[in-house]
């Protein structure tokens, strides 16, 4: 598994400040991200001899809590677009459909999509 691991260890960086889709991070999402981390290091024990072995821990587990708030921004979003197009469905009469409705249900689409690829990707 760590053939598998050790190249994303160094390919990808440490959290920064923004996320990965490049949508600045609120010091409540890092406060998420940073406790989510913590949780998932306290999972996994590590001999305190081995150095490298626990900086690649803390890697994974940053990783890891980056992707589950990423999830759940992407379902905060999912759940109010879906709100918005059931609005303006109640708002169109019976037999009218606007293009407005149809873009909104497309971008549903889309975003549900890559959040179902996200979770068959996971590890």
């Amino acid at each position: 598994m760590l053939k598998f691991i050790a190249p994303l260890l160094f390919c990808v960086p440490c959290l920064a400040q923004t996320s990965t889709t490049g949508v600045p991070i609120t010091a409540s999402q890092q406060a998420e991200i940073q406790r989510l981390a913590a949780q998932v290091e306290a999972r996994v024990k590590v001999s305190s001899g081995d150095a490298l072995a626990l900086m690649e821990q803390r890697q994974i587990a940053n990783l890891v809590a980056e992707r589950q708030a990423q999830l759940r921004r992407d379902t905060e979003k999912l759940v109010a677009l879906t709100a918005e197009l059931k609005q303006h469905v109640d708002k169109a009469g019976v037999n009218i459909l606007s293009m407005d409705v149809i873009k909104k249900a497309a971008e549903i689409q889309k975003l549900a999509k890559s959040v179902e690829e996200k979770m068959k990707h996971a590890y």
